[in-house]
């Protein structure tokens, strides 16, 4: 006797007994999300895209390079002097080692690319919003798949509740026929039946609790927490209502302006627009603005190395006009190629639409599903309640058998469990159809 209440306290209290802090199903989305590491990578990609649209928007400017150089050489090579007749510097070779230094700095400006820098601005901007909406469905998926693991929990944690009563119960009529059976007026293999009951009941308290306790290693696990030990869901803090389901055509309406995966499709489909015109751009001369700014020296030169940085100071501004003629029909085939993708960008629009209204017409008759079986289990589990009442009572007063006693409360247990997984089914199907509208999920 004393094994069996010990049992029945240890598992009552086998839930909450090491909890620290129970989590709520908006903390463990928020906890997941900063440390999934595929959503960690998927802002690696916003931010390797936001770089990209960076440099793109600074490809217009002009940019500047220095460069020097530093030779030496060994043989003839040509030499100034001095002609004492006239005074003048003539050329004339020599053999002899001389070395020479080159510097100048150098600036270069696109002022027509054919459209190619604007487009690819415009491509670089559209890649980027893209990779935040995949990011943000990301995210989502990541959120569903919580829901679903943490309302599993939820029903293992009520399932066990459930199951205590049961063991309550049982104990509560083998202590009243052990009494009457020292009374004589209740038989040994009454007894012993009673006794079963509760050894049964305590295995499948037993039983429940393990189920919760793996349910919660599954969200443990779903989250990125090292170990389930002191993990705790909350309970629901809202009263548990059954509210008009929203049509699916409604819903699909929401969602088109929300969803990321159809704002990417949108995204990557504009965007090949802009890799068609990038492509195009092959097709048109560009002009680009040089210019620069050097001077030399050369050991040979009889004159000093700051006299000749000065005297051979040059500078240089001019135009520069490259006019493609024939590249092998590569500029056509990157239009072409750009064309398929854009067809192809089209086409993955379209089924990410279509998918997107299947499944919202497959969530939105699960839930109609799931509503009306749980009406049905709740009104399955009141009769069920009704009936263990009265067959209690009957057996109390000696009318009933133990056989219908042990029956009616089978009967309350599958029809309570029934109940509870109808609960939690359309609790989740209607947060999945919330989750279409736009809805963040809590």
């Amino acid at each position: 006797m004393k094994r069996a209440i010990l049992l029945s306290v240890i598992a009552a209290l086998g839930i909450s007994a090491h909890a620290q802090h129970a989590w709520s199903l908006r903390e463990c989305i928020d906890y997941a999300t900063a440390h999934n590491v595929n959503i960690l990578q998927a802002e690696i990609t916003v931010k390797q895209s936001e770089v990209e649209a960076n440099t793109a928007k600074w490809a217009r400017l002009p940019n500047l390079n220095a460069s020097g150089s530093q030779s030496f050489n060994w043989g003839r090579t040509q030499t100034a002097v001095k002609d004492p007749n006239t005074g003048d510097y003539i050329t004339k070779y020599v053999n002899t080692n001389s070395r020479g230094t080159n510097m100048s700095i150098n600036s270069s400006m696109p002022l027509f690319t054919g459209f190619e820098l604007p487009s690819q601005y415009n491509l670089s901007k559209l890649n980027l919003k893209a990779s935040m909406a995949d990011l943000q469905k990301a995210k989502e998926d990541l959120a569903i798949n919580i829901a679903s693991a943490y309302l599993q929990a939820l029903f293992c944690k009520e399932l066990h509740q459930v199951a205590q009563g049961q063991v309550a119960l049982s104990q509560e009529q083998f202590n009243r026929i052990e009494a009457l059976e020292k009374i004589g007026k209740a038989s040994a293999a009454e007894l012993a039946e009673a006794k079963a009951r509760v050894a049964q009941d305590e295995l499948d308290l037993v039983q429940t609790l393990n189920n919760y306790r793996l349910s919660i290693l599954d969200l443990t696990q779903l989250i990125e927490i090292e170990t389930p030990d002191d993990f705790e869901v909350a309970n629901p803090d809202q009263a548990f209502l059954l509210n008009p389901l929203t049509p699916p055509e409604e819903v699909y309406a929401s969602a088109m302006l929300t969803k990321p995966a159809v704002q990417a499709a949108q995204a990557r489909l504009a965007g090949s627009e802009q890799s068609i015109k990038i492509a195009q751009s092959g097709y048109y001369p560009s002009v680009n603005l040089n210019s620069s700014m050097g001077t030399n020296y050369y050991s040979t030169i009889n004159r000093s190395f700051r006299q000749q940085l000065s005297d051979n100071f040059n500078r240089y501004i001019g135009l520069s006009l490259n006019i493609p003629i024939f590249n092998r029909f590569a500029t056509r085939n990157r239009v072409r190629s750009a064309k398929l993708q854009r067809e192809n960008y089209a086409l993955q629009l379209e089924n990410t639409k279509k998918t997107l209204y299947k499944e919202i017409q497959q969530a939105w008759y699960n839930a109609t599903a799931a509503q009306s079986k749980y009406a049905s289990s709740e009104a399955a589990a009141n009769a069920s309640l009704a009936s263990f009442e009265l067959t209690s009572k009957k057996y109390e007063n000696g009318t009933a058998t133990a056989v219908a006693y042990n029956e009616a409360k089978q009967n309350l247990l599958r029809a309570q469990s029934e109940e509870l997984q109808a609960k939690y089914e359309y609790i989740f199907r209607t947060k999945i159809l919330d989750f279409y509208k736009g809805i963040e999920i809590n």
